[in-house]
């Protein structure tokens, strides 16, 4: 298409996909959408992107990146059908991070059938220089009918500019935590002892009990209506850790998100073998970590055995329900509570395949930590291209006053008759003893 053309597409659910080639000095790049009535949002819930990945109405959600063969992908899923009837046009925009949109070759916005994966609407960005913004194209409806078209309006004032410029509010300038009440005497160190698995770990010596002024808040159900913000940390394998203080984030509730999608219908490393490997609708993926407390207390959270942790006595680290979708909006989630974060020594966070599929390959997946105060931090997966059903993501570590998050994206591969969890503890030498278990 050329830029000011428009087309017709499907009133049905759309993947709506933002690629550019990737390469060295090449920004990153961030996909989002605004749906408008009269040509502004409504309110900051209308705008979709990497901070805020769903609409409430479920008509658009940011599902992530994907990076095969120097091409990147950050894609939107748009379901036509679930568009309120006051929403006049969906804004699809794209944002550099890093960098200038001149340095970002072959950027194009491309509209896909979701379910047959049919190509709708095609746009190459004809150039760019010094934007930092742009608006690629829209939806808008005409005569009952959904058209799309190629916009290609950029901007130099970045992501916070095109989105002022449609009416959000911005809150870019971190916000400053309150101050944190006088934390409870950390109880005398006991010496460490193996933990089987998934029999409940010895609990370490229960700090002092809260009194009401320093027990940490329940987190809301829903978040305060506040302005939306754009701040983010993409960690990768050049730049694989970030200082949680630096960013702000030492308290309150810190969220850990898998999402993830299936790329094929093999797994690429059951192919090679000759030995075609179905990864089925019924894939089961559990988030799980292991934690060490500064008084030597090891073990586990997880959902095989039931272990799924407490926020408000040790390890306050807590696994929400098992999800099997990998749902950008939901997901798997693990909840650490940084109001306690004295007594952590370090945390690993990893996933195991429970059922579904013998290997990651094919599996495309995204880790976000989003703490209740400071920048959200993600990175991707690289593709797997080993028989792995155990993948280390994150290792979270006490230094002093810091905690710090490194990247790990590491796949392991149990030997025979080892399981996932026993091998991942080998790996990073936590030294625990496991038992069978089930969930």
């Amino acid at each position: 298409m050329s830029k000011g053309s428009n087309t017709p597409v499907p009133t049905t659910a759309l993947r709506v996909e933002l690629g550019w080639r990737t390469g060295p000095g090449v920004p990153d790049a961030d996909a989002s959408a605004l749906l408008l009535v009269g040509g502004k949002v409504r309110s900051d819930a209308d705008f979709v992107f990497y901070n805020q990945p769903a609409h409430s109405s479920g008509a658009v959600r940011h599902e992530g990146k994907r990076e095969s063969g120097g091409r990147v992908t950050d894609s939107l899923l748009v379901d036509l059908t679930r568009v309120e009837p006051s929403i006049e046009t969906v804004i699809l925009a794209a944002s550099a991070d890093g960098g200038r949109f001149g340095q970002v070759p072959d950027l194009y916005i491309e509209v896909r059938d979701a379910a047959a994966n049919t190509v709708a609407a095609r746009f190459d960005n004809p150039g760019a220089t010094v934007e930092t913004a742009f608006v690629l194209g829209e939806f808008y409806r005409r005569q009952g009918a959904w058209k799309f078209r190629a916009v290609g309006q950029g901007y130099d004032s970045g992501l916070e500019g095109l989105a002022t410029d449609y009416g959000i509010s911005v809150d870019e300038p971190q916000r400053t935590p309150p101050a944190p009440a006088p934390a409870p005497a950390a109880p005398p160190p006991a010496p460490p002892s193996p933990v089987s698995v998934p029999t409940p770990p010895p609990a370490p010596p229960a700090p002092p009990a809260a009194s009401p002024a320093t027990a940490p808040p329940p987190r809301p159900a829903t978040p305060p209506a506040e302005p939306v913000r754009l701040t983010k940390v993409t960690l990768t394998k050049a730049a694989p850790s970030v200082s949680l203080t630096k960013q702000g984030g030492t308290s309150g509730a810190m969220r850990v998100n898998l999402n993830w999608q299936v790329r094929k219908q093999f797994s690429g490393w059951a192919r090679k073998l000759g030995r075609p490997v179905a990864l089925h609708d019924d894939l089961d993926l559990d988030l799980c970590c292991l934690y060490e407390l500064t008084d030597g207390s090891k073990g586990v959270v997880q959902a095989l055995g039931n272990a799924f942790g407490a926020l408000d006595r040790p390890p306050f680290i807590h696994l929400d329900g098992d999800d099997r979708t990998g749902a950008v909006a939901t997901g798997e989630n693990l909840t650490i509570n940084l109001d306690h974060k004295q007594y952590f020594r370090r945390i690993l966070v990893f996933v195991t395949i429970y059922q579904g599929a013998r290997s990651f390959a094919d599996l495309h997946a995204t880790v976000t930590l989003q703490p209740q105060y400071g920048a959200p931090i993600d990175f991707s997966l690289d593709e797997c291209t080993v028989p792995s059903t155990v993948c280390a993501l994150a290792l979270i570590t006490s230094t002093g006053d810091d905690l710090v998050v490194r990247r790990e994206a590491r796949y392991l591969v149990p030997e025979r008759g080892v399981s996932p969890q026993r091998t991942v503890d080998h790996a990073y030498g936590w030294g625990m003893n496991w038992t069978p278990g089930r969930k």
